[in-house]
């Protein structure tokens, strides 16, 4: 005489983090998924079933592929890595070269400041004469199109008469900072194959072989100073950075003047730079960050300050230097400008003029930038992943109250121009939320290593999804 009737019940504590249940019923495969929503939102759950669906219907359409090239990834969701996330197409001058630009800014503004050092400095006008002064005696030393020029230089007015001198003269510089141990500069001369390098007559003798003109002494400046006829192309090389090397023989990387105009003017441009603008040039100029300082303020018509050495390495005087200068834009690694931050911290007036700090070269933690952020709320925090390798920088993420909060570094999405995707072993999508290795495309790609094949064919590969592109 018992009554039987079940007992709704509902036990609300996964026993794992993740457990798939899978019951034969009625020939049919019925699939349970028990997950921890501490660990796991709704949306991923849902789309992991997909997945999971989609791979068995996969597996018994093709049941004799190897797992490894068995795609998870609905179209829906290929669609929306390919086309959504990547809608970067954006117009650029794609004939213009980076010294046309430059001559453009010294005739729209030629009495403007353009750099300055110590208690030195030029105007665009002044800067323009000089450096097209000196490419008339580079070309009389037959300096051409594609042809490499070493300049190994100090931070000075000179470093930048003579990286604009080169590229008047149609060449692609090769920067070699004086410190560097005389094996790595022996090593970069003989490896870009330099016939020609410019320097300062007190540095240090080195052996060379080809022709060194002094950027220091007034003999080695043409008497004409009207801009000279171009004769390089966009496509042309603009300069070769020699990476660090930590896995081998450093290696020179091959970049153009169009991956540098790209990066700065396009039609969906994510920066508001202009001829007010006060940069500083902090980094050396063999570090891309310097590509980025110095042609963001002189392309723009905008003031650049080249910061000193000793300067750059204290946090107080540089600090002073930022004020003295009234900079607006700081491109900055994240963990100096934690130490100019504490600096700043300790004074309680609010006398910067910076408007945007631009962050690149590590890994940032925004929540270290609360204190900063509540003293100068409106002083925009930008995070920016970039390398070498795609002209300075891939994506673009601006760090606001959320992202200090939750104290997660984010590097953002793909610029304009730069496609991003993650992808697996390989080569194909990974499904959103899943990791994999980053692939750069676009047009800030580099040509790849400097006498070095093998390498770039490794790392500069064909573009899976589009056909005769490369991804990096």
């Amino acid at each position: 005489g018992l009554e039987i009737k079940p007992f709704e019940w509902e036990y609300e504590i996964a026993k794992f983090d993740l457990t798939l249940s899978v019951v034969e019923w009625n020939g049919q495969l019925n699939c349970m998924l028990e997950y921890a929503t501490s660990l796991y939102e709704e949306a991923t759950i849902v789309r992991m079933t997909k997945h999971f669906i989609h791979l068995v219907d996969n597996i018994l359409a093709h049941p004799h592929t190897k797992l490894s090239e068995l795609s998870m990834v609905l179209e829906e969701e290929r669609m929306q890595l390919l086309r959504d996330f990547n809608d970067t197409k954006a117009e650029y001058p794609r004939n213009k070269t980076i010294h046309q630009l430059f001559e453009e800014q010294a005739e729209r503004v030629p009495d403007k400041v353009a750099v300055v050092f110590e208690d030195k400095q030029l105007t665009y006008r002044e800067l323009n004469e000089r450096a097209n002064r000196l490419a008339r005696t580079l070309r009389n030393e037959g300096v051409e199109a594609e042809q490499l020029v070493g300049i190994m230089t100090e931070r000075s007015l000179e470093m930048i008469v003579g990286i604009l001198g080169i590229l008047k003269a149609g060449g692609a510089y090769v920067p070699i900072d004086p410190e560097y141990p005389e094996e790595r500069i022996r090593y970069m001369i003989e490896d870009s194959g330099v016939k020609l390098l410019l320097k300062q007559s007190h540095k240090q003798h080195i052996e060379f072989t080809g022709t060194v003109l002094n950027l220091d002494q007034e003999s080695n400046y043409h008497k004409n100073s009207l801009n000279l006829e171009n004769h390089v192309q966009s496509n042309n090389l603009a300069y070769v950075i020699y990476t660090s090397g930590t896995t081998g023989a450093p290696k020179g990387t091959l970049l153009e003047h169009k991956n540098v105009v790209r990066l700065l003017f396009n039609s969906k441009n994510v920066f508001d730079f202009n001829e007010k603008d006060t940069w500083t040039l902090f980094h050396s100029f063999c570090f891309d960050f310097s590509v980025w300082e110095m042609y963001g303020a002189l392309l723009y018509g905008g003031k650049l300050v080249i910061v000193p050495k000793m300067i750059s390495k204290n946090p107080i005087q540089f600090l002073q230097l930022l004020k003295d200068e009234e900079v607006t834009i700081l491109n900055q690694t994240p963990s100096y400008f934690y130490l100019v931050k504490d600096q700043e911290l300790t004074h309680s007036s609010c006398d910067l003029k910076v408007r945007k700090v631009i962050f690149g070269g590590e890994s940032l933690n925004p929540s270290l930038l609360k204190e900063w952020k509540d003293k100068y709320p409106d002083i925009k925090l930008i995070n920016m992943y970039g390398i070498t390798e795609t002209t300075v920088h891939v994506t673009y993420k601006e760090i606001t109250e959320i992202e200090i909060k939750d104290g997660r570094s984010n590097i953002g999405k793909p610029i304009p121009t730069l496609n991003a995707y993650i992808l697996n072993e390989q080569k194909e999508l990974q499904p959103i939320g899943i990791q994999g290795e980053l692939y750069i495309a676009g047009e800030g790609l580099a040509r790849g290593y400097l006498n070095r094949p093998d390498l770039t064919a490794e790392k500069f590969v064909d573009h899976p999804f589009i056909p005769g592109e490369k991804l990096y």
